[in-house]
């Protein structure tokens, strides 16, 4: 069960409350939440991000497969599995927003799968930012992701204020 505290002002007084919400899902569940990739018009507001065309909207467990093809040693980036998908399901672009959070939601997956045991989880600390940056909304943040990325052989620089891959080009998997 996942419990967060949120801080409120209240309307009378002005005194501070704290709110407790939880969310009964597991990552697990968010991974595997049952739906289907759709294909839409990408919304004006995104056209300037995007272009115009048609935009995928991937489903987790679509990202989560690609994330696992990545080999020890490889990288992959967040811009090449949205390309990926985009190829695949016949559509201009992928939605970056929705692959960033299915993203997370397999990195969370993949700690929750570690944390009860299992050996073979997704190496999510593979997929890279743009630029070859790692990705400070992993689980553990840019340390966890580093520590996984140097115990690869990978050797890591720091880039105005984060972190990223020394000559990450190189080590890409080509689809």
């Amino acid at each position: 069960m996942r419990t967060a505290v949120i801080s409120t002002s209240a309307a009378v007084g002005g005194t501070a409350k704290s709110a407790r919400f939880t969310s009964r899902m597991r990552w697990r569940e968010k991974l595997e939440k049952r739906q289907e990739p759709k294909i839409v018009d990408v919304p004006p507001r995104m056209q300037r991000q995007c272009g115009e065309g048609k935009m995928l909207i991937p489903r987790p467990l679509d990202v989560d497969a690609l994330a696992r093809e990545v080999p020890r040693g490889k990288l992959v980036t967040v811009n090449q599995i949205r390309a990926r998908l985009a190829a695949e399901h016949g559509a201009d672009v992928t939605c970056p927003l929705t692959t960033g959070i299915f993203l997370r939601i397999a990195a969370e997956t993949a700690e929750e799968d570690r944390q009860a045991g299992k050996s073979r989880i997704t190496p999510y600390w593979r997929v890279l930012r743009e630029g070859g940056r790692l990705n400070e909304k992993y689980p553990g943040g840019v340390v966890a992701q580093a520590k996984q990325l140097k115990a690869e052989g990978h050797q890591l620089k720091w880039m105005g204020k984060g972190c990223g891959v020394i000559d990450f080009e190189r080590r890409l998997v080509s689809w």
